[in-house]
């Protein structure tokens, strides 16, 4: 028989259930009870009324246990003593000895020789103890009545806790039967058909229940880091640049920013090579720009002695994964200077490039890039320095200094450092610089027209903002699905 249905078949020959004495008497799970309680008072109709109640009662610590099991440490210790005494240096090697002998001489019953031939010795006091304490314990464990200044003694000593049992007082309801109706969960085509349904009860909708978790995709962290980088270059007035070409050839990536073809950022121990197609052909290459490129590399011009090598045309068709979005820019730039009439632009992009890096816990061969160009007439260092200052700014980094590098497409070129208050040092947090008049002037960009730039990666501030210490559980086969699903919203500290 079901626990709701004893409730009720108890109600039908009694007044009240007190939940507690009814679970005490016929050997029931309190808690059990009160789960059938609470069923019943969900139902439609009002079987039962249920007086929730608590009564707050004494219960025995683990230290108060053992006090019945074994007795207090003063009457333990006290009992330890002989009529002839005992040396208190021996005394006080038992358990709990400091605790127990305080006591047993706060209460009279031991007494001390310090002057004894033997040195310090115990002594009973008085002939006979009774551990009142341990009787107190007994008591209460049986829920006898305990004088209230006694029980603080012994709450003191941290021997007993109080509890709060809650329990309800069980009446009949005003639609009371031995016979429970369970409501239908669903109205059913038979109901309707035979019509049946007019005689039955049925649950009530919860409007307020939750719905079932829908399956659908979620972002990523890097996905909204970029997505808040994104936001700030447009709302400082850039535009985006077209970055789907991942596969890029050797001339866009490396020669048309200066860069010569013997450098070591060339080698396959750098690079990502396309094997199929291997090359890209000639013919789609801007055929003007490309002898200009190879002038320049050769030879030099526009105030430079070049490289002085054979620059060859193989080399710059060989298909690669691009290195850095900056072949990207070169692309844009070489567009921008086919206008008729030079129109200033400023320009962002954010995304992947690839290198052939040693895999650890900062460095994969994939990662992605955010870069931003400003082309203007007569643009200096301080109007990069300016631009750098007002980005950082809205990214809630203030403290920034630079420290000079070098780059084969950018002169002069800077390192980005900001001061970060957890590791307490500088970090470089970017890379920075001025194009060449080699990289921009074979382009057709005028030569009053200077173009600055910057660039740091993605992955380190997501990194440091989601707490992530290693990359590859930020991107690849170790990420833990549960983070991207679970991973806040991102909010930037911008100003």
């Amino acid at each position: 028989m079901s626990l709701d249905q004893v409730i009720l078949n108890t109600l039908s020959e009694q007044k009240e259930i007190d939940s507690l004495i009814f679970a005490s008497e016929n050997g029931l799970d309190h808690q059990k009870l009160v789960g059938a309680i609470k069923s019943l008072l969900s139902l439609p109709k009002e079987y039962i009324k249920a007086e929730q109640k608590q009564i707050s009662v004494w219960e025995l610590t683990d230290e108060g246990k053992s006090f019945v099991a074994n007795g207090s440490y003063e009457f333990v210790l006290y009992s330890a003593v002989t009529k002839d005494g005992i040396l208190q240096k021996e005394l006080m090697k038992m358990p709990n000895a400091k605790i127990g002998f305080s006591k047993a001489m706060t209460l009279g019953w031991l007494v001390i020789d310090k002057k004894h031939e033997d040195g310090p010795t115990v002594f009973r006091k008085v002939d006979d103890a009774t551990d009142v304490v341990k009787t107190m314990l007994e008591d209460i464990n049986t829920q006898k009545k305990v004088d209230e200044k006694k029980i603080q003694d012994l709450k003191k000593r941290k021997l007993i806790t109080p509890v709060v049992t809650k329990f309800y007082l069980v009446t009949k309801g005003t639609s009371f039967n031995t016979q429970i109706e369970r409501p239908e969960a669903d109205l059913t085509a038979d109901m309707l058909q035979d019509g049946s349904w007019k005689e039955k009860s049925f649950k009530e909708y919860n409007f307020k229940a939750k719905g079932a978790p829908i399956t659908s995709g979620y972002l990523h962290p890097l996905l909204k880091v970029r997505t808040e980088y994104r936001r700030i270059f447009l709302d400082m007035g850039f535009s985006e640049m077209p970055t789907n070409k991942f596969v890029e050839n050797g001339f866009w990536n490396f020669d048309a920013l200066f860069q010569p073809q013997q450098h070591p950022a060339r080698d396959a121990h750098d690079t990502f090579f396309i094997s199929n197609p291997e090359m890209t052909d000639a013919s789609k290459l801007p055929a003007d720009y490309l002898e200009k490129v190879k002038s320049t590399h050769e030879n030099g011009g526009y105030g430079s002695t070049g490289y002085n090598y054979d620059w060859k045309i193989s080399e710059a068709q060989k298909n690669i994964l691009r290195t850095h979005t900056t072949a990207v820019s070169a692309r844009m730039l070489y567009k921008l200077a086919q206008q008729e009439e030079f129109r200033p632009v400023k320009m962002f992009s954010i995304d992947r490039v690839f290198r052939n890096e040693t895999l650890d816990a900062t460095h994969l061969a994939e990662f992605h890039q955010i870069e931003g160009l400003v082309a203007d007439r007569n643009l200096t260092l301080g109007h990069l320095i300016g631009i750098l200052y007002a980005f950082f700014k809205k990214l809630g980094i203030e403290k920034l200094k630079f420290k000079p590098a070098y780059n084969p497409y950018t002169e002069p070129s800077m390192e980005i450092f900001s001061y970060h208050p957890g590791l307490k040092k500088w970090v470089e947090i970017g890379n920075s610089g001025m194009f060449r008049p080699e990289m921009l002037l074979p382009m057709g960009i005028p030569k009053d027209v200077n173009v600055i730039a910057w660039g740091l990666s993605l992955e380190r501030p997501t990194m440091i903002k989601y707490g992530i210490n290693n990359i590859r559980e930020l991107i690849g086969h170790k990420v833990n699905l549960n983070m991207v699903q679970e991973n806040p919203i991102c909010r930037l500290n911008k100003v």
